[in-house]
């Protein structure tokens, strides 16, 4: 079906605050080319379950797309309406199905030879959209904090050599911190920003082990509290694998059609939270079964989609590599826990949490702390602190985190 034959009655099945958009737009989307228009149905569709930064991101899309002649559409749009569809993508439901039609799009870009000219459209659009809809500056300067090394080096006081090494040309490495309640202090400094800058979704805490009491202002999200949404998915994936013929895409398939209920989520408290929460489990390679990869996935995601203006991770012990197979069907009561090399893992993933702040707007403004848990090894990053330094003085890390403003 041709996009100028949309009518609103095809969005019912949308979720209520994404139908209401729809209809707000619905000329709009009549005039934008197939092989554009899902991609923007596929963020339309979850509009009711997306954080406030991702909500005002697609409202600005809209409005502006909204707000193209005719004429600029066409050129905004023109990569993008050159692309040959084949026959069964044009049949395939789009509008109720728009993320399964972009994975077939993406199949039929690649046998077609047109995945280079697909791309060129998408950064082109893409510059044209930042020029005209630019990305806002954060109210307050954003603070990332890291805590590795839980349950590592418990028989040394001294952290590894190679500890921070990413991140040590970027600030400063502290070697005489105060370990005293530094998890504690920590959180306290996210709970006051939250007090000072209060908003939906704007200030993080996730763990990657048991979270440890915080201020309900947090949004927070741990590894052991989803142990039941864990245990019901490794559960259903289980049941799947043993079906015959059972693939990877129909297993992909499966996941992508799990909502909150399926996995013992209850989403009456925050409809919002406990979808991200399935996203964390079913779209994350890993988040099920290692602890690290759980508390790295989740950072990532958490950066990408509610953009905070505070967030702190703290990394856990991870149990030990085995087969996929026995991680699946394991006894999770009885796992081997690696403490030594999820610091590894750790100090790996603190790495990735500064670089993913640094691509959120306000950059040259923003601070980050990554701190080895019960040690006194530190590295605090900001623009009022020399790069490349380091420093032995004793220090609390509640002094610390004043030096990075």
């Amino acid at each position: 079906m041709p996009a100028q034959d949309l009518k609103l009655e095809q969005f019912k099945d949308y979720p209520p605050e994404a139908r209401k958009l729809a209809a707000n737009y619905l000329a709009t989307l009549q005039r934008l080319p197939l092989a554009f228009l899902p991609s923007l149905l596929r963020e339309l569709i979850e509009y009711d379950f997306k954080f406030p930064a991702e909500r005002r991101a697609l409202e600005k899309e809209l409005a502006n797309l909204s707000a193209l002649s005719p004429a600029e559409t066409e050129i905004w749009l023109h990569g993008f309406a050159q692309i040959r569809l084949s026959a069964a993508l044009g049949q395939m439901d789009w509008i109720n199905a728009p993320a399964q039609f972009v994975e077939q799009l993406s199949a039929h870009l690649w046998s077609t030879h047109q995945l280079d000219a697909f791309r060129a459209a998408a950064l082109d659009y893409a510059a044209r959209l930042r020029l005209a809809v630019p990305p806002e500056a954060p109210p307050m300067p954003r603070l990332g904090i890291t805590i590795v090394g839980q349950g590592a080096g418990q028989d040394t006081a001294a952290a590894p050599s190679h500890l921070f090494r990413k991140l040590r040309p970027h600030g400063v490495y502290f070697s005489n911190v105060k370990p005293d309640n530094g998890a504690k202090l920590l959180l306290a400094s996210v709970s006051a920003r939250a007090t000072a800058q209060p908003a939906a979704f704007a200030h993080w805490y996730v763990d990657g082990g048991q979270a440890i009491e915080h201020d309900p202002a947090i949004t927070s999200v741990s590894y052991h509290a989803l142990e039941p949404a864990r245990a019901a998915l490794s559960s259903k994936m289980r049941a799947e694998i043993e079906r015959p013929g059972m693939g990877p895409e129909a297993l992909r398939t499966l996941l992508a059609r799990l909502r909150p209920a399926d996995l013992r989520l209850n989403s009456a408290d925050d409809t919002v939270l406990s979808h991200f929460q399935v996203k964390l489990l079913t779209e994350g390679s890993g988040t099920q079964v290692f602890s690290t990869t759980f508390a790295q996935w989740t950072a990532r995601e958490v950066l990408r989609r509610a953009q905070p203006l505070t967030l702190l991770v703290r990394f856990a012990p991870r149990q030990r590599q085995r087969p996929m197979n026995e991680l699946l069907y394991g006894n999770r009561e009885r796992a081997d826990l690696d403490a030594e090399g999820s610091l590894v893992d750790a100090d790996f993933g603190a790495y990735y949490n500064w670089i993913n702040q640094q691509r959120l707007p306000g950059d040259e403004k923003s601070s980050f702390v990554v701190w080895f848990e019960d040690h006194r090894e530190a590295v605090a990053i900001g623009p009022a602190l020399p790069r490349g330094t380091q420093s032995s003085d004793a220090v609390d890390l509640s002094q610390l985190l004043s030096w990075t403003s």
